[in-house]
């Protein structure tokens, strides 16, 4: 599973595009916050490309962009909040979720662990390194996305989707690594701060892995969570 988890097998529910379009309104608005020209808001920038990507239309763009720099007036506050926690069988999580009711999803976040096990703060985290995590795509096939992560500075990389690879940086360095790859014939498709398992979970049966998957697409459908890093194997 990596740092992050999606969704495999029931990829057509999970990549629904009101879902998609949703979470990718919410991080245009926060991004927004520091100013509406993607010349000067790297964040912003980023996440437009990602909305272009996944075809969100140009309407929907643009007022998320007014909303978040304030350009419509409207007073919507989002709020970054993380849950720590295990899903069936001790498998450790940790879930990023950005609302503008901060009661209303803790209240909601609990009743979806009902079989887990919500943590409180620090529970889970020390099982993590916090890491940047920059998914890109290679210029051209004879792309060497080793030699890329060495010349950019990235701690680790791996195969991403699509073709794409995931390069793993210090958190400190994202922004500098992300600015490098294009030097090194990747085109970074999106760059974060994420969570990176430091001993995952292997050896499940599939009987026990099917629980935690049920258990996890419970949680990915719920609107208020972004992401969410799971530490389990394969």
């Amino acid at each position: 599973m990596g740092a992050q988890w999606k969704v495999k097998h029931k990829e057509a529910a999970s990549n629904a595009k009101g879902k998609i379009f949703g979470k990718l309104v919410k991080e245009i608005t926060i991004a927004a916050r520091n100013g509406a020209d993607i010349a000067t808001n790297a964040h912003l920038r980023l996440v437009v490309e990602q909305a272009k990507k996944a075809s969100m239309p140009r309407e929907t763009l643009e007022r998320a962009i007014k909303k978040g720099s304030g350009q419509l007036g409207e007073t919507v506050q989002y709020h970054r909040v993380t849950y720590e926690g295990f899903a069936p069988h001790q498998v450790p999580l940790i879930v990023e979720c950005v609302t503008d009711n901060i009661n209303r999803t803790v209240a909601e976040i609990r009743v979806a662990f009902r079989k887990g096990q919500l943590g409180a703060s620090g529970s889970v985290a020390w099982d993590f390194d916090h890491v940047g995590l920059i998914e890109a795509s290679p210029d051209t096939p004879d792309a060497d996305p080793e030699m890329a992560a060495i010349e950019a500075g990235a701690q680790d990389f791996e195969p991403g989707e699509e073709g794409a690879t995931l390069f793993i940086t210090e958190a400190t360095d994202l922004d500098a690594v992300q600015k490098a790859l294009p030097g090194q014939g990747f085109t970074v498709l999106s760059a974060k701060l994420g969570y990176k398992p430091k001993n995952p979970v292997s050896g499940l049966s599939d009987a026990q892995m099917e629980e935690v998957e049920a258990f996890l697409e419970g949680l990915d459908n719920h609107d208020d969570v972004q992401d969410m890093f799971v530490g389990l194997a394969g």
